[in-house]
């Protein structure tokens, strides 16, 4: 099994997912891990619905996938992983799920939330996410679509956007 994309984008399957995403990273898979979706039949398959037939689709909760990928089913597969939040991108790295990079592609705006591109607003516990994910060796990006350039994390910040 090999993760081509780790992505976070609340929307989770969508078509930008499917459209550009996929046929980029040239995935033949599509994981979420996302305990709200798991644990809703009518979302879980109107998603699964949306996937093109040829495309495996796995949805589960973050500690299901964490163990999916132990367990060696996805062996031989390209996989693009979905989380919805940095919350669940932490708690899949610490269920055993390991993953080199992760991009951040769209955090909607909320209550609390700062603007940190056209696609990211972060909450102070998401920066404190990241910062942890940072710290367990993860490559933290942005970029929306596969035309724009990576942008490193830390310079999204505000306060960090003039440091190196």
């Amino acid at each position: 099994m090999s993760i081509v994309l780790t992505r976070i984008d609340n929307r989770l399957i969508h078509g930008q997912i499917l459209e550009t995403w996929l046929p980029h990273v040239h995935a033949n898979c599509l994981v979420v891990a996302n305990d709200e979706i798991a644990s809703s039949p009518l979302k879980r398959m109107m998603m699964e619905a949306s996937v093109p037939s040829s495309i495996q689709v796995e949805i589960g909760s973050v500690e299901e996938i964490a163990k999916l990928f132990l367990s060696g089913d996805l062996d031989g597969r390209r996989v693009l992983l979905l989380f919805a939040t940095t919350a669940d991108s932490l708690a899949a790295l610490r269920a055993g799920l390991k993953y080199e990079r992760l991009n951040l592609g769209n955090l909607h705006a909320g209550e609390g939330k700062t603007q940190c591109s056209c696609t990211v607003f972060l909450a102070p516990e998401d920066i404190e996410n990241l910062e942890q994910l940072d710290h367990a060796g993860v490559d933290i990006s942005a970029r929306c679509i596969p035309a724009d350039m990576a942008r490193n994390w830390r310079r999204l910040i505000p306060a960090k956007k003039a440091a190196p």
